[in-house]
């Protein structure tokens, strides 16, 4: 067998049902994707209100929020793959309403907002069974890769996904991209009843208030862990410009649509550039501090773009500022993957997608209020300081997560000391 890092990314796709979860997510992302712009452009076109567009992403994440950590706790006891395709069937049913929604020529948004409620709350139970599921599909001394593999197949969805939602809301109106929302959603429960890793119940603490606050207090305990997660917090929560970017494409930098289209793709295509690397070729050593210095570049990037007056200077800053992001992302999930035991990944998980969906839904409601208070570029630049001051206080108030060397090191580590756990489990007892 050749060596694990002789051919990098054939390495992570040899294993049939890695292959067969990314292909599941691409769907299932492309799908979300052109729901978001029929939505976008329907509830609009019905309203004529921003603060109707507001609700939708309300609408979807406060039943996030809500469920999230018992989310977590389900995906400890059921069969990961499950909970995934049952989701994923839910997705479908809400693809369908909206698509009825739009047939019958129904007029009243709450009926969306209500749509949107049910599908946050499937997501409240997709999103920590996905990210527990990912360390059962490929070895420990791979993780590194997978992590980079996912961020891919999700940016890569995320560029294209709205440009073939754009394409068909212009050619079969709002039915045409429900349409093809809903055959994406039930593709993606195909692909992942087919795959044929079982987790099982991987949790045997009976279900209760006390485990459903175990994975804040697990994260709490772990210092490296703490520090990544909430580093992206306080940085993403001060330093995201998405709510403010069609004010800086019409006001600022005095383009049209297709503009705020470039700027709203650029951080992802950075995104994608450096997850397609990063699955080539591991981060390597002094993994810790890289990450702190790409927190920092993603602020520098930030401040620049808020103070440019040049579309062109203003989309490669925030393309950076994207592929920045990225090294954060692998870095912090390949930490929580190691670091936690698989009774524990779904809970853990949930409290870091609750921590990321609040970094970008209340980032963007910060960005949006102070610049009503002082304006969009003073509201930008300040978010891009704090992001700044964040990381210097990071750095020093975490240690633990400056001295972290090797993400495959790490991952070894920690596979050591889990079957260490289970000799000796047998022996206790």
């Amino acid at each position: 067998m050749a060596p694990a890092n002789a051919d990098p990314l054939p390495s992570v796709f040899r294993h049939r049902d890695f292959r067969v979860y990314q292909l599941a997510r691409l769907c299932a992302v492309l799908a979300t994707q052109i729901e978001s712009v029929a939505i976008g452009w329907q509830v609009y076109a019905l309203t004529g209100s921003a603060l109707a567009l507001g609700y939708t992403g309300l609408a979807q994440f406060l039943p996030f929020l809500a469920f999230s950590l018992i989310g977590g706790q389900v995906a400890d006891r059921v069969d990961r793959r499950l909970i995934l395709a049952v989701c994923q069937s839910v997705m479908v049913l809400c693809s369908l309403m909206l698509l009825s929604f739009t047939l019958g020529h129904v007029q009243d948004v709450r009926f969306v907002y209500g749509v949107l409620v049910l599908f946050g709350t499937a997501r409240a139970f997709y999103s920590p069974a996905g990210s527990a599921l990912t360390p059962r599909l490929v070895p420990p001394e791979e993780l590194t890769r997978a992590v980079a593999v996912n961020s891919t197949t999700w940016q890569v969805a995320t560029i294209a996904g709205p440009a073939v939602g754009g394409i068909l809301y212009g050619w079969a109106g709002a039915k045409g991209a429900y349409i093809a929302s809903a055959s994406l959603c039930a593709l993606t429960v195909v692909w992942i009843l087919s795959l044929k890793v079982r987790t099982g119940s991987v949790s045997r603490e009976p279900f209760s208030l006390e485990t459903l606050g175990a994975g804040l207090r697990f994260v709490r305990g772990q210092r490296m862990l703490l520090g990544s997660i909430t580093l992206d917090l306080f940085a993403v929560m001060l330093g995201g410009a998405v709510a403010l970017l069609p004010i800086y494409a019409r006001d600022v930098l005095h383009t049209g649509p297709w503009g705020l289209g470039l700027l709203r793709s650029a951080p992802a295509a950075g995104a994608a550039v450096v997850a397609i690397l990063l699955a080539f070729r591991p981060l390597g050593g002094r993994a810790g501090w890289k990450m702190f210095v790409a927190v920092a570049i993603f602020g520098a990037a930030t401040l620049v773009f808020g103070v440019s007056h040049s579309l062109w200077v203003s989309v490669v800053a925030l393309a950076i500022g994207g592929a920045a992001d990225m090294v954060s992302v692998v870095v912090r999930s390949t930490l929580e993957m190691v670091v936690t035991p698989d009774d524990m990944r779904g809970r853990v998980g949930a409290v870091n997608m609750m921590c990321v969906g609040a970094s970008n839904e209340f980032g963007e409601f910060r960005a949006g209020w102070l610049a009503s208070q002082v304006g969009a570029v003073p509201a930008v630049v300040s978010g891009a300081l704090g992001t700044l001051v964040v990381v210097g206080l990071w750095a020093w108030a975490f240690p633990e997560l400056r001295r972290v060397d090797r993400l495959e090191k790490a991952a070894r580590e920690a596979a050591a000391q889990a079957a260490a756990n289970q000799d000796v489990a047998p022996a206790a007892s």
